[in-house]
């Protein structure tokens, strides 16, 4: 491994337009984001690391407004986007920056894939190669300016690094035999939709399941959360850093009238001097307000939750078998998927998991016994 060159600090439309010019002709470009999520309201990324066979850039999308160039780098499937535990990272592109995906490789995945029980970056950097990182900085304010020293050089050794490990994984899976089942997962992966945003009025529904809470004691805490909201994003913070959902609970099942009676609920005196009143006024609007009402849980059949849990117990033994986690097996998704329409052939489950082939070819007859298939051997 070559010695590390200073990262490339990409904030003008002039540097940016040179890093595409290189990334655009690689066959290979490894890519990594930082977001805020615990220090905003609104997460978003705040810092995109690119590598190269040539450098390591760090791109500032909080200068860098308009990074629509980047589109073609990312959905051209001629360029493989190497990325560590890609999901989140997807998540947050496709949500600030509207990118598509084509050809994308995760190490974390191939590692899950592979049976490792620790699939960290850092665990995986320091057991293949002895690089130490520090994961400090993974809780960081990546939206405060100037970065420090150490937060340039995390960011770049998120990317850094990664063709390396690329190379070595993909050479235990063709090994194992597995190579297939992680292209797939891949594939899956690039052709994700984007998960739905919270609605931040609606965010009282997190506690709507919660069977410790009358439908009265769930319409205060619903006016305490439409507070909340409203006070942290004045503020730019997560909610829970103005009152936790743990206090919201307490003062709902005793709704306490006076400032006084807050303390009890778990309020510090700092946030009764700030919002004690907001708190009570909230709290009152609950108790008279017309009830909300919980969501419409919808109620599976018998068969299909019996069908469910014997495909989960069968991919919880495949992949004890197998040194793997269980959605290694069958990926969640196509355990609703079977259980809703159980296929009564191969030809059916094929199309049913059309996506990842190599599981029906080396599963197929054995998920067709455990749901009952009609040609199931």
């Amino acid at each position: 491994m070559s010695e590390l060159q200073p990262p490339v600090w990409v904030n003008t439309k002039q540097l940016l337009l040179q890093m595409v010019d290189d990334l655009s002709t690689q066959s290979r470009v490894a890519v990594d984001t930082e977001s805020n999520s615990l220090h905003a309201f609104r997460e978003q990324v705040c810092l995109m690391q690119f590598s190269s066979i040539k450098a390591d850039y760090l791109v500032d999308p909080l200068v860098l407004r308009d990074l629509s160039i980047l589109a073609p780098i990312f959905s051209n499937p001629n360029i493989e986007k190497i990325f560590h535990a890609a999901e989140y990272d997807l998540i947050c592109l496709r949500r600030d920056f509207h990118f598509d995906f084509a050809n994308l490789f995760d190490t974390m995945q191939a590692a899950r894939v592979l049976g490792y029980p620790a699939v960290g970056l850092d665990r995986l950097l320091g057991e293949k190669f002895g690089i130490r990182t520090d994961k400090r900085h993974q809780k960081a304010n990546w939206a405060a300016r100037p970065l420090t020293k150490e937060q340039i050089h995390y960011a770049r050794l998120d990317t850094h690094y990664l063709f390396d490990l690329r190379d070595v994984l993909e050479k235990e899976l063709i090994q194992t035999d597995r190579l297939q089942f992680a292209k797939e997962d891949f594939f899956r992966a690039c052709a994700m939709e984007e998960a739905k945003q919270k609605i931040s009025s609606e965010s009282w529904m997190r506690f709507a399941a919660r069977k410790d809470l009358s439908l009265r004691e769930l319409t205060i805490v619903a006016q305490l959360c439409k507070w909340r909201d409203h006070e942290a994003e004045k503020l730019n913070r997560p909610p829970y850093k103005v009152i936790m959902d743990d206090v919201f609970v307490i003062l709902s099942k005793n709704p306490p009238e006076l400032k006084v009676d807050l303390s009890a609920a778990g309020l510090s005196e700092k946030q009764i001097r700030l919002w004690g009143d907001s708190v009570l006024a909230a709290i009152k609007h609950g108790v008279e307000a017309p009830l909300v009402q919980r969501k419409q849980i919808d109620v599976k059949n018998d068969a299909f939750l019996r069908r469910f849990e014997k495909l989960k117990a069968w991919r919880k033994k495949i992949g004890i078998e197998m040194g793997v986690e269980s959605d290694v097996i069958l990926p969640k998704p196509y355990l609703a998927i079977l259980s809703e329409n159980p296929p009564d052939d191969i030809e059916e489950l094929s199309v049913l998991m059309k996506d990842t082939p190599s599981r029906v070819e080396k599963y197929g007859a054995q998920i067709l016994k455990v749901i009952g298939g009609k040609n199931a051997d």
